[in-house]
């Protein structure tokens, strides 16, 4: 069975013989797949008043285990973000009571961001949505197929988090 892709790629192959469209056809294929599931995700997301940066960083706080707390320049960090990126999305979310920000007992110039009882609800409820469509994206694929396309994705992956500054490696 074809998809979209293979006729782009035959209709490349017609104008442009003797070329070699591999990396198209892999490529593209990423492409198309991360909009498809960028349009369901958010779709999850709005039903929830989130955005996906939003959603990053309640799920950041949520997956570093109680008390889910962070100071902002970690969040930074782990999001890639600009500080003043990241300003704006905690003034976001703590204006709909999702996080607050407290004075840092370690360090009285700084803050920790924390979730609420109502962002911590909120993740949860959110996070079931998020795997639910991730789920929905990948059913085609049987558990074996996932953990290698997930595999030679994080090989793709591992040279370019490597060489990206403030990720893993650099």
């Amino acid at each position: 069975m074809n998809d979209l892709v293979d006729q782009a790629i035959s209709q490349w192959n017609k104008e442009c013989p003797g070329q070699d469209f591999a990396a198209m056809s892999v490529v593209t294929r990423v492409f198309r797949l991360n909009a498809f599931a960028a349009r369901n995700v958010n779709r999850s997301f709005r039903r929830h008043n989130l955005h996906q940066g939003e959603f990053d960083v309640l799920a950041t706080l949520y997956r570093t285990g109680a008390p889910h707390a962070m100071n902002p320049q970690k969040l930074v960090e782990a999001l890639l973000l600009t500080s003043g990126a990241m300003t704006n999305r905690l003034d976001r979310l703590e204006q709909a009571g999702l996080i607050v920000r407290n004075p840092n007992p370690d360090d009285r110039r700084g803050i920790i961001v924390s979730l609420t009882p109502t962002g911590l609800r909120t993740i949860k409820l959110v996070l079931k949505d998020y795997m639910k469509d991730l789920n929905e994206l990948l059913e085609p694929l049987a558990a074996a197929e996932r953990r290698q396309l997930a595999g030679l994705l994080k090989k793709l992956l591992i040279k370019q988090d490597q060489e990206t500054p403030g990720s893993v490696g650099a």
